[in-house]
């Protein structure tokens, strides 16, 4: 009977593995991006560094937006060996709006327009814990710091002689999202597991309001779901859950080309508002797809990172 469990799971791993590798989708292109400012955030390992590194070698300034600067220094490094290019590290926790603010006055200080931002940083952290901001750690991490970022780094990307892209990597947990109540913290450990999915469908939300706020500005904002990456956002996960995961998982290059597609991909210079997979697009769930939501969240999240007058914001 084990002998019969065993082999169900080995032969299970197997012929998933063998789906993701058969389904996967490479981008392929010859595009190089010279002397382009982009900034990926959570850059030092798995997605956000592949996708930093191949940016590197087509010849952008890419600048590695990281919490811990020794690791970011040391993919930088590896990044530069690699490709010749400059790579930038400068800190950034996205779970201190202090941290972000200073994060931005250095960029307006040392650059004069960014021409692609990556949200890549998330975190599925099993800690319900509350940021000096008040804020549930994952949802400030996920979202509401993600969201000043981008809002803070807006005035240096919109109406630029070519067009700005924002890129918000999401997951498709987004499908099992609530974004209600985002700004509480979790009162149960089943609401506490949910918090990850419901910040994933908040990227979702938040991208399709933001490309109807700036689609007279040249800039463009998509989102993606990776795939199913092993990644560090499990470190925190037991031993044999992360085994499982590297087993049956994509490897980060793989996981960061839908990422890459976004960045370089041509012919999407006028898309805008959309949800990729696989480097294609694709139809979010239909919660992603509630307007309404859109503006409430688009509220609530101004109101939070710019206090009571943040409504009335103006980009």
């Amino acid at each position: 009977m084990i002998e019969a469990i065993i082999g169900f799971i080995v032969i299970s791993t197997i012929a998933f593995k063998l789906y993701q590798k058969m389904t996967h989708t490479s981008f392929v292109s010859e595009v190089r991006i010279p002397n382009k400012v982009v900034i990926v955030t959570g850059a030092n390992t798995g997605i956000g560094y592949e996708t930093a590194r191949e940016l590197s070698k087509r010849g952008a300034r890419v600048i590695l937006a990281c919490r811990d600067l020794q690791r970011a220094q040391n993919a930088a490094t590896k990044i530069q060996s690699e490709t010749g290019n400059d790579v930038i590290v400068k800190r950034l926790d996205l779970a201190s709006f202090k941290s972000i603010r200073s994060f931005v006055e250095d960029i307006k200080a040392s650059e004069s327009a960014v021409n692609i931002l990556i949200n890549n940083a998330g975190t599925g952290v099993l800690d319900n814990s509350l940021t000096e901001d008040n804020l549930p750690i994952e949802a400030q991490a996920n979202h509401f710091g993600p969201f000043l970022l981008t809002m803070l780094l807006l005035p240096l990307m919109k109406d630029l002689p070519e067009t700005s892209r924002i890129i918000n990597v999401s997951s498709v947990m987004h499908k099992f999202g609530n974004v209600d109540n985002l700004d509480k913290q979790a009162d149960s450990f089943l609401g506490g597991r949910r918090v990850y999915s419901n910040t994933k469908l908040a990227n979702v939300l938040f991208t399709k309001k933001l490309a109807e706020v700036v689609k007279n500005n040249n800039v463009t904002v998509n989102c993606l779901h990776p795939g199913a990456v092993s990644t560090d956002i499990f470190r925190n996960q037991p031993r044999i859950m992360k085994f499982l995961l590297k087993c049956l998982f994509l490897t980060p290059v793989e996981g960061a080309q839908t990422t890459i597609y976004l960045a370089l991909a041509e012919h999407l210079d006028n898309v805008s508002g959309k949800y990729f997979s696989n480097c294609a697009e694709e139809t979010p769930s239909k919660r992603a797809l509630d307007r309404e939501a859109a503006d409430k969240l688009w509220d609530l999240s101004l109101k939070i990172c710019f206090g009571e007058a943040g409504k009335q914001r103006v980009l």
